[in-house]
């Protein structure tokens, strides 16, 4: 069974142009690989020639399965998202209760989620916690550490 991933338009286009670049610079490339190996003779001894037929299997499977994950996937609607409540592709600013410290994440689909560009998943916890939240309300977040008391301060687009 296929399952059905959402991804912005950025997401998205990020996916198309791995699968383009596995399919015109990595495949032509392994190609290359193998017929140069089978070149230098006998192919039951040549270490070269497994090693690229190996090399090959795996890029092809990589292929597949992002082929699969393109097919299955669904562009979000970034013009209808109610800023009211905390939604995917909110940008939420939060604040920890217990130290007063305020952090800003988007939330987003699972396969888009990067820390380093605030970006954190819907199925995080943080993201689970404060998903349907209002400005204003507290958000309890399960953690290794217990629970987290997290105050959502402003919510926008």
């Amino acid at each position: 069974m296929s399952q059905i991933s959402y991804y912005t338009e950025e997401g998205l286009n990020k996916l198309k142009e791995e699968l383009h670049q596995m399919k015109t610079v990595q495949r032509p490339s392994i190609s290359e690989q193998i017929a140069e190996a089978r070149d230098k003779g006998d192919l039951s001894e040549n270490a070269e020639y497994d090693a690229a037929k190996e090399a090959q299997g795996l890029l092809e499977m990589k292929i597949s399965k992002l082929e699969a994950v393109i097919s299955n996937a669904r562009l979000i609607d970034e013009t209808n998202i109610d800023s009211s409540k905390v939604l995917i592709l909110s940008k939420v600013k939060i604040r920890n209760v217990a130290n007063g410290m305020e952090m800003e994440y988007t939330l987003v689909a699972e396969n888009e989620a990067d820390l380093k560009a605030k970006k954190i998943s819907i199925d995080s916890p943080i993201g689970k916690g404060l998903l349907g939240k209002k400005q204003g309300d507290l958000a309890d977040v399960q953690t290794p550490n217990g629970i987290i008391k997290f105050e959502v301060v402003e919510i926008s687009r």
